[in-house]
């Protein structure tokens, strides 16, 4: 028959499980319990934009952006998650249009973050503004405070037709009259591939990232890359790093985690 551990040993044998961490190499332990976090952003190629707003009518139906109608548009209350900036260049005859996707910089040094008094929007631990919506007590100071005037008030509530009921993303909550909203970098869709990822046994690449948002997948000239800051080696960390790189309203000390790449034949 076998002998049977003592109490002691039993309780030796627990003690040392839980203690095991605590003697692991000190790199090995941090790696094990704090695992590197990513910082997403998005750089925006504007040699390749053709302003054909695809990225706009994608984030739209992504996130269940209402349409305004005649009435708020008028009223300059129109809500775009993603915008398009048009900036006229040069003088007649010799005229052009710069075209400027536009949606939320998501701000390290965020003005509307510190602006909200309730804490209805705030900066996760990856780096997205994020915003509470059922928190939001609809004061508009984070959309004073926004120098991108990234944000939106709803006036009133949404209204969908029946048509258009049956194309409402469920994975995105809609949003009630009397609150802000904004671009939230699809996280919906990072959470959804980051699970998928795990399920296959892995973390997440830089392949399954670069395209993710539904601005970045719709854009057929391939304008916009999303990926990890923190990564040095993903493709939108080489990019940011470009000659061409430029940031809007840098000297505001806003830090946004958006990057423009400027025309490849900018003239300084």
């Amino acid at each position: 028959m076998a002998e049977q551990p003592s109490r002691r040993g039993v309780l030796g044998t627990i003690l040392s499980a839980l203690a095991a961490p605590f003697l692991l190499p000190g790199k090995l332990f941090a790696a094990l319990r704090s695992p590197r976090k990513p910082k997403w952003g998005m750089v925006i190629d504007l040699d390749r934009c053709t302003g054909c707003q695809s990225c706009v009518v994608a984030c739209r139906v992504e996130n269940n952006v209402p349409v305004a109608g005649p009435e708020l548009n008028e009223q300059d209350r129109a809500i775009f998650w993603m915008d398009m900036l048009t900036v006229p260049e040069g003088k007649y005859p010799d005229l052009r249009t710069q075209f400027i996707p536009v949606p939320c910089n998501h701000c390290e040094n965020a003005p509307c973050v510190k602006a909200c008094p309730v804490h209805a929007t705030y900066i996760n631990e990856e780096g997205i503004v994020a915003q509470i919506w059922g928190r939001c007590i609809g004061c508009r100071y984070c959309t004073t405070a926004c120098p991108y005037s990234r944000r939106y008030f709803n006036w009133k509530a949404p209204v969908w037709s029946e048509s258009q009921k049956q194309y409402l993303n469920p994975d995105v909550a809609t949003r009630p009259v009397g609150v802000v909203e904004k671009c939230t970098l699809c996280h919906h869709r990072i959470r959804a591939r980051r699970m998928k990822a795990r399920l296959e046994g892995r973390e997440l690449t830089d392949a399954d990232v670069r395209k993710l948002p539904a601005c970045a997948q719709s854009c057929p000239a391939d304008a916009i890359t999303f990926g990890d800051l923190n990564d040095p080696e993903s493709e939108v960390s080489l990019l940011s790093r470009s000659p061409r790189a430029f940031k809007l309203l840098e000297e505001l000390g806003t830090h946004p985690k958006l990057t423009y790449l400027r025309e490849a034949k900018w003239k300084e």
